[in-house]
């Protein structure tokens, strides 16, 4: 099998993107794939912080967690997809994607929906991820 790398697709025939992600994410055939489910703001002792940023990071550090147990890296993130109940907690979530995305050599694409709570009102954010690699077989 020729492999041919993950890359990001931010086509110039479009508005570039608003912030650090890619408009999407080519994935060739026979790539593993690891999806997460949405990730809460909260600690593995049941501590649910106040800030949104905050809880941002707990999801992140969780992602992180999920990709390790799947031996997956960060930089195999191809889509992102997040959660949060107000808009005045977009600046914080997107100021923890954007570090927990620095130093990638490809951005994921990334989508940031508001929307009316979670199934506990103490939850300010949700995120989850989608991973794939290309095999080295």
């Amino acid at each position: 099998m020729t492999d041919m790398p993950l890359r990001a697709l931010t086509p110039s025939a479009i508005r570039p993107p608003f912030a650090a992600y890619a408009h999407g994410t080519y994935v060739p055939k026979d790539a593993e794939w690891v999806f997460t489910s949405g990730q809460l703001g909260i600690s593995p002792d049941d501590v649910i912080p106040e800030s949104p940023e905050a809880q941002a990071e707990l999801c992140f550090a969780a992602i992180d967690a999920i990709l390790s147990e799947a031996g997956f890296a960060r930089s195999d993130t191809v889509r992102i997809n997040a959660f949060v109940t107000d808009r005045a907690f977009m600046a914080g979530y997107m100021s923890v994607r954007d570090r927990w995305c620095a130093g990638l050599s490809r951005l994921p694409a990334s989508t940031l929906v508001i929307v009316s709570g979670f199934t506990r009102p103490e939850f300010k954010v949700e995120v989850e991820v989608t991973a794939a690699r290309v095999s080295t077989r």
